[in-house]
């Protein structure tokens, strides 16, 4: 073939666009995937924190180890099994009604990890909030968002903001009582933590992600 030619010179950029394309979608297949597997990863230590579980080096390995089922409230507040793909974001779940509870065995003991997701002042917040098997008692809960501000609203992140929850209880008379009250003004310690100072607006965000979501969860809650 004249490779002087514009017929050559045609084919052989077509093909050129051909293997291009290909290793184009070769490469954004595969970062998609690895950047999933990353999420994935970050996302089942997120669920790990709640249940007090740090440091983790195999993710997956201890997350199998502690987490048995991934499953679904069912209106009755019964469970059925999660059959669908590992989420990474409960916010479509549960703006959709699909509640997870993820049940787990610590030392012997059954725990229930419930996601959760609010607004912040700056953006989405988020989290997870582990319960002893009375459904009520705070086991371990997990907080993060997307914007909020460094020692302020950020705070949500830390242990000292987090440890406050261990051992409050969820429901009173029926009802989520659990949440975050105005800094310095707790008024039912066994229900409320502390909100962060000068961090208002954050914690009314996380105040009204807990109730907001721990109350549809009411029926599997209230169901002993």
């Amino acid at each position: 073939m004249n490779t002087n030619s514009n017929s050559y010179t045609i084919i052989y950029a077509s093909i050129m666009v051909v293997i291009v394309a290909f290793l184009l979608a070769f490469v954004s297949s595969s970062l998609k995937e690895k950047q999933y597997q990353n999420v994935e990863q970050d996302t089942k230590k997120q669920i790990l924190a709640a249940l007090n579980v740090y440091d983790v080096k195999d993710v997956n390995a201890e997350y199998d180890k502690y987490v048995k089922e991934d499953d679904l409230m069912q209106a009755d507040g019964s469970l059925v099994k999660n059959d669908a793909a590992f989420q990474t974001s409960y916010k479509g779940e549960i703006a959709n009604g699909r509640l997870h509870v993820f049940v787990c065995d610590v030392d012997g003991q059954t725990k229930y990890v419930l996601p959760i997701y609010g607004a912040g002042l700056w953006g989405p917040i988020w989290g997870y909030i582990a319960l002893n098997d009375d459904k009520d008692t705070v086991y371990g809960v997990y907080f993060s968002h997307q914007g909020e501000t460094p020692s302020l609203g950020a705070e949500i992140t830390t242990t000292k903001f987090q440890d406050q929850f261990l051992g409050k209880h969820v429901m009173e008379n029926g009802t989520v009582a659990l949440g975050v009250e105005k800094h310095g003004k707790v008024a039912k310690p066994d229900y409320q933590v502390d909100g962060i100072s000068g961090g208002t607006i954050t914690s009314k965000g996380v105040d009204a992600m807990i109730k907001d979501c721990l109350s549809m969860y009411n029926s599997f809650l209230t169901n002993k």
